[in-house]
């Protein structure tokens, strides 16, 4: 008579725990679950995709940027992609890991894609950029055309590519000061050479001399003539001057010549010049 109760009691028992156990089993179930679906969402996501930025010209450097990424990417990794002219088709472009990418020869006609990768620690995602224009050649400078008197362009010419029937010419010349007194110690002639050329222009690296006559009036001097075809001569004063108490012009004798060349020969071109003297100032 009492036994039945207690079947009763462990059956009542046994359910209970039986219930319990499939609450657990069923909260643990949904828990793993649970956290799968929030993984697959800690992934970065990419909001705004990469571009690429970059004349699409063989020869020219494209930059990519990687875009704009959710969920805090550690990492990044780039690749480039050439794809065909409509923008498919693409291929890895092998080695090509940085944020830069120089065009090649190979890449003309086609177009290039920019592709980013992000990484945290839940994994990776990629997006990739749209594709370029349809790249192009290089582009060949246009040959510079001669001067309208049929002479090569460029200045100034250089002494030692020019000989005969070509000679030198002393076209201008300059005192500082302009008029020399009787307290002058010293004073600098600038002389400035072209040449009897038909394309003329600016001589550099031609030898100038110049020394007063009569001679001893001040030192001899020779130097070069510099890219713009001017030459700075420095004097100084000697005993012979002046001359004589009416001086009125210290006369110089100039020479232009090419080095290594017979002054008396080769292109070498003179000149006698004047600067004015005043010596009652």
């Amino acid at each position: 008579m009492k036994s039945t109760p207690k079947k009763r009691g462990l059956l009542l028992v046994g359910g209970v725990f039986g219930a319990g156990i499939a609450t657990v089993v069923v909260s643990a179930f949904t828990l793993f679950a649970g956290a799968g679906i929030a993984a697959s969402k800690d992934k970065p996501h990419v909001v705004n995709p990469p571009v690429v930025t970059g004349t699409p010209q063989e020869g020219k450097t494209l930059t990519g940027d990687r875009g704009d990424w959710t969920n805090n990417p550690t990492d990044y990794a780039f690749r480039w992609l050439r794809c065909g002219p409509n923008g498919g088709n693409c291929a890895v472009i092998v080695g090509q890991v940085a944020r830069t990418y120089t065009l090649r020869s190979v890449d003309v006609d086609n177009t290039i894609r920019f592709r980013a990768i992000a990484t945290n620690s839940d994994g990776s995602n990629q997006a990739t950029s749209v594709p370029t224009a349809v790249i192009t050649k290089a582009s060949t400078p246009a040959p510079t055309p001669p001067a309208s008197n049929g002479c090569p362009p460029g200045n100034p010419k250089q002494i030692a590519n020019m000989s005969l029937p070509t000679k030198l010419v002393i076209d201008k010349f300059e005192s500082n000061p302009r008029v020399l007194t009787s307290g002058t110690q010293s004073f600098q002639l600038r002389v400035h050479v072209t040449s009897t050329s038909p394309c003329g222009g600016d001589v550099q690296g031609a030898l100038v001399y110049g020394t007063g006559t009569p001679f001893n009036q001040f030192t001899i001097e020779e130097q070069p003539t510099d890219s713009t075809g001017w030459a700075s001569l420095s004097f100084q004063r000697l005993s012979n001057f002046p001359v004589n108490s009416k001086q009125g012009i210290l006369a110089m004798f100039l020479r232009a010549r090419k080095s290594g060349e017979n002054v008396l020969g080769g292109v070498t071109g003179y000149r006698l010049v004047s600067v004015d003297v005043n010596l009652h100032q």
